[in-house]
């Protein structure tokens, strides 16, 4: 051997071996996280989905304890041409919306003491008055016990955030405040108004920098601009054309695409950023948004213990729309559900947190992910080394569709 090709050669080993060492080291790491029999089980039911018709694709983002499993399944896009799905998706997250932008947006306000938690909504909003709609307070909008009824008409061409907030003011109630857990659009985009108020901001602005540009969360945000159309899974097919980039919720369309109910949209490597930090009690790469308390506050069961489902601020624990904790992790994990079919479920208790996004309503409504989610719920708890058992006090509720 020349000592030109010697002295190659002894610089490569080391580097070849480092990188060996290291993927060796990733593997292994990953296997003492994950069952991969579970990992693999995931996929199949992902794939079985695809082939049934229920999405055309969707990205899977499983974490524990820092350590991630994450894939990109199917197509994306399959009108006009198939497109296939990658890891950076931007989806529509419909409902996700709720948990990502509005609670948090709200409960930041909360600690900076410029809103109160059992204050009366129309200390914010001094419209909000008729019809016993004075005693409503923000929680009761946060837990869905407000007793306004689940959203406003949206047939006729109505245009505008304010005509919402007017159409909501007008509604009746449906129950008494604070007695009855009904899921409700309206909750929540009152939620986002008072946001507005408070802040002196869009609610767009609020949230891009408040919550998502100190968490470093690039593609999540409503009103996506042109230059990322193209990583953008469509929704329906309306007249030939599928939606994208546009908001499907139509109520948040008729507002113009910024609502607090509706309207972002998001990525999974986003969502995983945000789920990591609420597992670190708000805090994520020396950025703190939130003190300990306020994420155990509005992650912890809010409703009164005479309803039956178990809200936290926010947050879904317990309910009939559960769906994506599966069988397995426990009461004290939380999450919520979008209507496109986006889910994100967190169990602090194993500090695991499963993500699935998806277009099932492309190219039309017909595809639904609602056993899907189930079923990735429960196989990522399985994956997971002892992840803790559902306590048999609370009895499991049967399950709904995804919240819209």
């Amino acid at each position: 051997m020349s000592l030109v090709r010697a002295k190659n050669f002894i610089r490569w080993v080391p580097v070849s071996l480092c990188i060996a060492l290291l993927l060796s080291s990733c593997a292994t790491k990953r296997q003492n996280f994950f069952r991969p029999e579970k990992l693999a089980e995931m996929d199949a039911a992902i794939n079985a989905a695809i082939a049934n018709h229920q999405c055309p694709g969707g990205v899977l983002w499983l974490e524990h304890d820092g350590v991630a499993y994450h894939k990109a399944f199917g197509n994306r896009a399959l009108v006009p041409a198939p497109e296939a799905m990658t890891e950076d998706t931007i989806f529509d997250a419909a409902s996700l919306t709720k948990v990502i932008a509005t609670t948090p947006a709200v409960m930041l306000l909360i600690e900076r003491g410029q809103v109160g938690l059992d204050a009366p909504v129309r200390t914010y909003l001094p419209e909000f008055t008729v019809g016993g709609k004075e005693f409503i307070t923000v929680r009761e909008l946060l837990t869905h016990t407000s007793g306004l009824p689940p959203d406003i008409e949206t047939k006729s061409g109505w245009l505008g955030q304010g005509i919402a907030i007017q159409k909501a003011c007008a509604e009746k109630l449906q129950s008494k405040p604070g007695t009855v857990f009904k899921y409700s659009d309206i909750n929540f985009f009152l939620l986002g108004e008072i946001v507005q108020r408070v802040s002196k901001m869009p609610l767009e602005v609020f949230v891009q920098r408040e919550i998502f540009g100190p968490l470093k969360m690039p593609d999540t945000g409503y009103l996506p601009p042109p230059e990322k159309l193209f990583r953008i899974a469509p929704t329906e097919v309306v007249n030939g054309k599928p939606w994208r980039g546009v908001v499907h919720d139509p109520t948040a369309r008729h507002m113009g695409g910024v609502a607090g109910h509706a309207g972002l949209f998001t990525t999974a490597p986003d969502l995983a950023r945000y789920a990591r930090m609420l597992l670190n009690l708000g805090e994520l790469d020396g950025v703190r948004l939130f003190k300990p308390e306020t994420v155990k506050l509005m992650t912890s069961v809010q409703t009164p213990p005479e309803i039956s489902a178990k809200r936290g601020l926010g947050w879904d624990i317990a309910s009939p729309f559960s769906g994506p904790r599966g069988e397995i992790f426990p009461i004290g994990s939380y999450g919520h559900t979008g209507w496109t079919g986006g889910s994100l479920w967190i169990d602090p208790q194993s500090k695991t947190f499963v993500i699935f996004l998806s277009n099932r309503n492309h190219p039309t409504e017909a595809g639904s992910v609602i056993a899907l989610r189930h079923q990735l719920g429960t196989l990522a708890a399985e994956a997971v080394v002892n992840p803790g058992e559902v306590p048999d006090a609370i009895e499991k509720p049967a399950l709904l569709p995804a919240a819209k």
